[in-house]
């Protein structure tokens, strides 16, 4: 027994010695080769950091990344001059990171090896990104003819790999064009929604097991912190499909039976379209083309989140864009690019919120500026200032209606006699959803329809002109393969104008209620949302329950 003691002691001194010796071998080979040294078995390793390089990757190269702060990542590694670690350097560059280079030792990165264990097997993906292969989603689109079919295909990965199943969540959410997908955790298991058209439609229902291990994988590709379950985070990735690359924003909340996620697609082609695309009535479109030409002034859209807003002042951006115009925007977030317009995003973290980022943008020489919203008096004071110094100015204000602006700005101690030159026009709006032309019923309208139409169109301005009420005819929808049965594909929007003229400037100065500049719009003759609606109903475009859903 007392051999086996000696012989086990030896052992263990032999081992150490060999430790202290490759440590040391290893000191000095950092000094060499001008790198600090460490060594690992002192330095805590986080997970967040070693899922930036694969494992595969990692083991062959002799390399982990131990350590993030922002952008900044510790990368331990034996051999920075092997011509591959340099290119998997380059890439951690590539995604916008900043490596800071490490020497160790062997032994040393056999600890940071092991603590890949601790990252769930499921996980260990690309970071930031999804491929979707052309095949896949041609495979998708063609596959998914109805939301029922989308349920089954959901309820039979039981058994797939958490990979796939993200696969099918978010390839089906592309094939329907859903905007959003929701993940709900409920007493008893977890409701996956989607929404289409601005409708959250259920889609199917998954085990907590399951979710615990899909919820894990998208943390890890939106690089959210996996650990943290009590608290919102919100992160990104990328799907990459062979029509280009989408955004997606991630949100996560804490609920009573577990994390809420959200993921919100940002499919570019919302910001394909252009003015003429917008859906607004002829002679709202001339309106808007002839303000859109002047060199100064401001235009103000309004209405609700998700009301189409930031499409509509993308659309203005596209207008106005020409190689002689300088743009500059200030978003919060920025949710698509555009390409030859400077885009700066709120961090009012880093003192760069909407109104000192108004005032340093203002000092880059802008010709157009976009303001994502405003908030408070000095992002409004700041932003028609600049209307008023010779800038175009696009911003979002929260109102129910365009009359609702002027009292809101005057509620925000913004002086009238500011608001009066600054602000060309003011717009609000809604998106209904279109009827699917492939299924919609056109009949002729009930009496009840006739009397609602009726009573909307009294009001309507002269110079629009009337329509006939004689044998009138409206679509209904119906339901189809190509719209999922829902009997609607794509919204459109309604809208509502009033221009600043010179009576309505006189008004402003007496600053009146939302009643009061209702009023002087009419005088304009400018229609109301509603009617606007009623206008598209009578065109076949939406029906009268989608409008009476959205407007009211």
């Amino acid at each position: 027994m007392v051999l086996q003691f000696e012989e086990s002691k030896q052992l263990k001194k032999l081992s150490q010695l060999r430790a202290r010796e490759e440590e040391e071998s290893a000191r000095q080979t950092a000094e060499k080769l001008g790198l600090p040294y460490l060594d690992l078995s002192a330095i805590p390793i986080t997970t967040e950091a070693l899922k930036l390089i694969p494992f595969e990757t990692a083991r062959r190269l002799g390399m982990a990344a131990i350590q993030r702060v922002g952008s900044k990542v510790q990368v331990a590694l034996k051999n920075p001059h092997n011509p591959q670690v340099q290119a998997e350097l380059k890439r951690l560059e590539n995604e916008r990171t900043e490596p800071q280079l490490f020497l160790v030792s062997s032994r040393s990165l056999e600890k940071a090896f092991k603590m890949y264990d601790e990252i769930p097997k499921d996980l260990s993906g690309i970071i930031g990104q999804i491929d979707v292969s052309a095949a896949r989603l041609e495979s998708f689109r063609t596959e998914i003819v109805s939301l029922e079919m989308l349920r089954q295909k959901i309820g039979d990965m039981g058994h797939s790999t958490i990979s796939s199943l993200l696969e099918v969540i978010i390839g089906g959410a592309l094939a329907t064009e859903a905007s959003d997908v929701h993940c709900e955790p409920q007493e008893s298991g977890v409701r996956i929604r989607y929404r289409l058209d601005g409708i959250l439609m259920d889609i199917a229902d998954i085990s907590k097991e399951t979710y615990k291990f899909l919820l894990g994988r998208i943390k890890l590709i939106s690089e959210l912190t996996l650990n943290i379950r009590e608290k919102a985070q919100d992160g990104r990735f990328t799907i990459k499909t062979p029509d280009g690359e989408i955004e997606v924003r991630v949100s996560t909340l804490p609920g009573p039976y577990g994390e809420n996620l959200v993921m919100r697609i940002l499919n570019p082609t919302a910001i394909g379209l252009s003015l003429s695309d917008l859906g607004l009535q002829p002679w709202m479109e001339k309106q808007i083309e002839a303000e859109l030409k002047k060199p100064n002034g401001m235009i103000i859209t309004t209405g609700p989140t998700g009301s189409g807003k930031t499409t509509s002042l993308y659309a203005f951006l596209k207008k106005v864009h020409q190689p002689g115009v300088k743009i500059i925007t200030l978003e919060d977030p920025i949710e698509y690019h555009l390409p030859g317009v400077e885009q700066t995003q709120v961090e009012a973290q880093k003192g760069y919120d909407f109104a000192s980022g108004l005032r340093a943008i203002l000092r880059q020489d802008p010709d157009v500026i976009l303001v994502g919203e405003i908030r408070d008096r000095e992002t409004a004071e700041t932003a028609m200032h600049a209307s008023l110094t010779g800038h175009l100015v696009f911003s979002t204000l929260h109102t129910n209606n365009a009359a609702g602006t002027i009292p809101r700005l005057i509620d925000m101690e913004v002086k009238p006699n500011i608001i009066a030159p600054a602000i060309n026009v003011a717009m609000a709006q809604r998106l209904v959803r279109r009827l699917c032309n492939d299924c919609k019923k056109v009949e002729p309208a009930t009496a009840a329809e006739l009397a609602v139409i009726k009573k909307d169109l009294e009001t309507l301005p002269t110079n629009i002109e009337k329509q006939n009420m004689a044998e009138l005819k409206i679509a209904h929808p119906a339901g189809c393969q190509e719209c999922h049965g829902t009997g609607y594909k794509g919204r459109i929007g309604v809208y509502e104008l009033i221009l600043i003229d010179d009576e309505m400037e006189r008004l402003i100065a007496k600053q009146p209620s939302e009643a009061d500049v209702k009023a002087a719009a009419s005088e304009q003759g400018q229609i109301t949302m509603r009617q606007d609606g009623i206008l598209k109903v009578i065109a076949g475009v939406t029906d009268l329950a989608e409008l009476e859903r959205v407007v009211g």
